[in-house]
């Protein structure tokens, strides 16, 4: 493992987070007996506390051993929705949970997905961690993730090119393969943040995956792998070409099915895009999918109302 591409990520992991979302990690970590909680998305970014804060909790393990354990050991994370009171402020959160050694095999590329390593390319802090070797293990799983995604990048990207567009190709295939549905251009957005981060991440992955290249006085980088490398990543990639729609609608099915708070979360997000709030009744709390059509139906009527 490369102790330079560790360094830069360790720094990464340690930036300084605002009270109240270590504070929320902190609950998280006591309601799912945590062994380590990760802080990622458009908050991280923003600050701001108003959003929907996204947390990775990694675990031991998966509890029990009935229908949802075994749909949670093939089709992780389990994704739930939590509100958490801190110092009298709501603060909610979207909330995917799976054991940290899953996320670490995934991070490594040794499963079909491909949503890990490509979202833990992207900047993410450690929130809390048990203990320094849950930390260390945590920070392993990153340095793996960046390291996969550089790999393919390599493989999937123009023959030259700048980092951009070597991190562009591997953000649009993905975006493709998981049946993703992105604005076009999304990409661009996820590099413009801090372009120079991904023009110092690309080569120091590449490094640490034992790929070659070249930097021409323009900035132009050449990687070079071996031909056994190509032929592995294009057989890999074709591979999770004709799994990764079936394996992320897989998880959407699932999902509508074991997404903790889903109704809470409906109504809140209706809120905020709609101006409409709805209350939070027992049966759309037990029955959010059949609830949908009447939320939905309520939501048009009221928005159609001119105000008196």
């Amino acid at each position: 493992m490369s102790a330079a591409l560790r360094a830069f990520l360790r720094r990464e992991l340690s930036v300084p987070l605002r009270a109240e979302i270590r504070a929320a990690a902190e609950a998280l970590a006591r309601r799912h007996d945590a062994r380590a909680i990760l802080f990622y998305g458009s908050v991280l970014r923003t600050g701001d506390l108003d959003g929907l804060l996204d947390f990775y909790v990694l675990t031991d393990g998966v509890p029990g051993n009935g229908l949802r354990a075994m749909a949670t050991r093939l089709l992780w994370p389990d994704i739930s929705y939590a509100e958490i009171s801190v110092n009298g402020r709501p603060i909610r959160a979207k909330v995917a949970t799976m054991p940290l050694e899953t996320f670490h095999a995934a991070a490594q590329g040794r499963y079909l997905d491909t949503t890990i390593w490509t979202r833990f390319t992207q900047p993410v802090a450690l929130a809390w961690s048990a203990s320094d070797a849950a930390a260390a293990r945590t920070v392993d799983a990153i340095v793996e993730a960046v390291t996969t995604a550089a790999r393919f990048a390599a493989v999937l990207g123009p023959m030259s090119g700048k980092p951009a567009d070597y991190w562009t190709a591997l953000f649009r295939e993905t975006y493709t393969t998981e049946f993703r549905v992105e604005r076009p251009g999304r990409e661009q957005q996820i590099l413009a943040y801090d372009p120079d981060r991904y023009d110092t991440l690309l080569p120091e992955a590449w490094k640490a995956a034992g790929i070659r290249y070249s930097r021409a006085a323009s900035g132009i980088l050449a990687p070079h792998p071996s031909s056994a490398l190509c032929q592995g990543a294009v057989e890999a990639w074709l591979l999770r070409r004709r799994v990764g729609k079936m394996l992320n609608i897989a998880r959407l099915l699932k999902a509508a099915f074991t997404f903790d708070g889903a109704a809470r979360y409906a109504l809140w997000k209706l809120e905020r895009h709609t101006g409409v709030s709805l209350p939070l009744t027992p049966w759309r709390e037990r029955h959010p999918i059949l609830a949908a059509p009447g939320t939905l139906w309520q939501v048009w009527r009221t928005s159609r109302v001119a105000p008196a």
